[in-house]
């Protein structure tokens, strides 16, 4: 058999393209097809003869366009071309279209250009081929751009145009030029085509006038579930999850069945109200559905279980996915990082990072929020390393949560830095720089940069109130607090709740308790437990019991069954010595199956964290721990520190009182960092109650003994220990 001209390189604008030793697939369905002995000889035939009867009944178009549609490789699409040249019908624009969009559907959008840009004269068939493949692959700015051309040449669109230019204009988005698509197609005659005003719909939804959106729709003759899924997936999109929940029950009830995309929106919805039980339904419709295994409803249903606490079911589903993309692994750390999983957090960040996966500004807020949470300072200055190198680097918002991060590990200092390397400082920076030094109790520091901040033209907003008003609660300042509080309303600031009780923690610490009283009665909202939680505490801070009891009623009459009020109250009775009261504090916390919650303390050792409760002999070196205690009480002893009994368990003796005193969570942490590092590092401990007096105090001078400083953080803020003296002045 003579070589077939095919295995010859071929001198024409593609030639490079293609091989000359590999056999073209399509030989041996050529052959089933019974050619000539040379389809090029013949096709020079039918030219010279001029016999369209004999071109026709050879049904060239049908042969190489069933070619071109069982095409699976590249390597296929350029063969086909190649004989398309050597027969000399490469100007059939059937058979182009039907290159263009092989090329397109196997992601070779450049071979598809290349064969447009060498066709003569495109008709509105190879346009939209072109025009599909740029918008498929969200290449917008280049599926406008043809459009144009398009325009230019006066080549009138169709129907099949018009809704891949309008996915373009609002995938860009490009707002103007979507509009003037939307009058040519008044223009052109589409406005009853549901195919094109579905695509209307999806613009303005995507541009974000989902009002206008809602106009096109109503219009609608036909509503097919491509209408209703670009109005639930706009109001989804457009933070409208009610009405994008609203819009998904009247679909149903016309007997539209939904598709995996109103899915997806509807299960975002139901994440974005944190409503499980009725998500868990729409899981179950997907189920029934077939579509479990639907990569973007895999996703959805990630972010829905981990959002809303489910974060080993979320994670049941990440490892689903065998490549899981960027979108999946953010949804699974926030969700770790927003529902107390901090490590895992952490860890599924280093994960990601050591497959090279590139990261975006919300993995990183994601992870410098569980960061922030685990608390670990070693483990902070890992993340601002890898922030710093990154692109993240002049990201506001990266920079914000890392101001945040450092200040809750207890280093305001480093988060000062991170502040002042920041170049574009909007409130959201000013903000966590003046929430880091109230939560130090560096009040005046706060106060300070809140002059700077104003003196740059930035105007504060509710957050930013907040930080000053627990900066000046925590460093005694009065006057300043409550100064700031009633200049609120100057900014078009209305004060929530949190504003209100810091305030009623001020003045309440600072003696003012009648004051906070009147102030309370004549609050424009109802007080709620975070006031009343406020003023309870300031009563057992003076001993102040009646004031202190109508306190504890309130709180009662709003959550009955939380633990910590009537804790609050029972420490209340127990400072005033009122011990029957406090027995009965405790025989109605058992008649309502309350329990105190456990205290307990971590300490950061060379960047491992170790926990402890009170009287703890689970660690390894407990034995050692213990001597360092004794020895610590010992010298405690010598420098005059005599312990406050007050508040202690009135049930006890002598010896066992003390004994529960110097063995409380923080004292065994200080012990074990004393013999686990070298002389004059610093002590990092994270408390989950509110460090007791005793403790308190016996820190101070444990500090001073030692030589070194004690950085606690309990449940309130944070303590700085160093030569005798507490950050806090004793106020807290």
């Amino acid at each position: 058999m003579a070589s077939s001209p095919l295995l010859t390189r071929i001198s024409h604008p593609f030639s490079s393209l293609y091989p000359t030793k590999i056999t073209p697939f399509y030989l041996a369905t050529e052959q089933s097809f019974k050619f000539p002995s040379t389809p090029f000889n013949f096709v020079k035939h039918l030219s010279s003869n001029d016999n369209p009867t004999i071109f026709h009944n050879l049904n060239f178009d049908s042969f190489y366009a069933n070619l071109i549609d069982n095409s699976s490789h590249k390597i296929n699409i350029t063969q086909v071309h190649a004989k398309l040249l050597l027969l000399g019908i490469q100007q059939n624009g059937f058979l182009v279209s039907k290159l263009v969009n092989a090329a397109v559907n196997l992601g070779e959008i450049s071979y598809a250009r290349k064969v447009f840009d060498k066709f003569p004269d495109p008709d509105v068939f190879l346009w939209n081929a072109i025009i599909r493949g740029y918008s498929k692959y969200n290449l917008f700015a280049s599926a406008v751009e043809m459009y144009s051309r398009m325009q230019v040449l006066w080549v009138s669109p169709d129907g099949y145009t018009l809704p891949h230019v309008l996915k373009a204009c609002g995938g860009i988005p490009s707002f103007r030029m979507g509009q003037q698509v939307h009058g040519q197609i008044f223009r052109l005659g589409f406005e009853k085509d549901v195919f094109v005003q579905n695509g209307v719909v999806a613009f303005y939804a995507k541009c974000g006038k989902i009002a206008s959106a809602k106009v096109v729709f109503d219009r609608l003759e036909i509503r097919n579930v491509v209408s209703w899924t670009s109005m639930i997936s706009g109001y989804a999109q457009n933070g409208q999850p009610i009405e994008a929940l609203r819009f998904f029950d009247e679909m149903r009830s016309t007997g539209v069945m939904p598709d995996w995309i109103a899915l997806v929106s509807v299960i975002r919805a139901h994440t974005d109200v944190e409503d499980l039980e009725h998500g868990k339904s729409i899981h179950s419709c997907v189920i029934k559905m077939g579509l479990e295994f639907e990569p973007d409803l895999l996703i959805a249903l990630t972010a829905m279980y981990a959002k809303c606490g489910q974060v080993m079911v979320a994670r049941s589903f990440f490892n689903l996915v065998k490549v899981p993309n960027l979108i999946l692994w953010n949804a699974m750390i926030s969700g770790y990082a927003k529902n107390g999983y901090a490590e895992e957090a952490v860890k599924l960040f280093r994960d990601m990072i050591s497959h090279n996966i590139k990261t975006d500004s919300i993995t990183a807020r994601s992870a410098v929020l569980a960061c922030a949470q685990v608390g670990s300072f070693d483990l902070a200055r890992w993340m601002d390393n890898y922030i710093s190198k990154s692109e993240h680097k002049d990201d506001v918002f990266v920079n914000s949560a890392l101001i945040d991060m450092f200040a809750k590990c207890g280093n305001v200092d480093m988060a000062r830095m991170v502040f002042n390397r920041t170049l574009d400082k909007d409130v959201v920076v000013w903000s966590s720089m003046i929430v880091g030094y109230g939560l130090h109790g560096r009040g005046r520091e706060a106060l300070d940069l809140y002059q700077l901040m104003r003196q740059s033209g930035v105007s504060p907003n509710a957050v930013t109130f907040l930080g000053l008003l627990t900066a000046c609660n925590h460093s005694g300042l009065v006057e300043d607090g409550w100064q700031l509080f009633h200049c609120m309303k100057d900014y078009g600031i209305e004060p929530r709740h949190q504003h209100y009780s810091c305030l009623v923690d001020l003045l309440g610490r600072s003696g003012y308790l009648d004051q906070a009283y009147d102030f309370i009665m004549n609050m424009p909202i109802e007080p709620g437990v975070s006031v009343w939680g406020a003023l309870l505490s300031a009563c057992k801070i003076h001993r102040h019991v009646t004031l202190g009891e109508y306190a504890a009623e309130r709180l009662f009459s709003l959550e009955s069954y939380n633990t910590g009020h009537y804790v609050q109250l029972s420490n209340l009775y127990a400072s005033a010595r009122m011990w029957d009261r406090v027995a009965k504090i405790r025989v109605l916390m058992r008649e309502k199956g309350l329990s105190k919650d456990l205290g307990y303390s971590l300490i950061e050792i060379n960047g491992k964290l170790e926990a402890f409760r009170v009287g703890d002999k689970s660690h390894p070196r407990s034995k050692e721990i213990f001597e360092e205690l004794e020895s610590l009480e010992r010298r405690l002893k010598q420098a005059g520190f005599v312990p406050d009994r007050n508040s202690s368990l009135h049930d006890l003796n002598e010896e066992e009182m003390e004994e529960t005193l110097c063995n409380h969570s923080e004292r065994l942490a200080i012990a074990f960092g004393l013999i686990s590092t070298a002389q004059g590092t610093t002590l990092r401990i994270t408390k989950n109650l509110r460090a007791c007096i005793n403790c308190h105090s016996a820190t101070k001078l444990i500090s001073k003994l030692v030589n070194r400083e004690i950085i606690v953080r309990d449940a309130n803020r944070f303590h700085h220990f160093k030569d005798g003296v507490c950050s806090c002045g004793d106020y807290w």
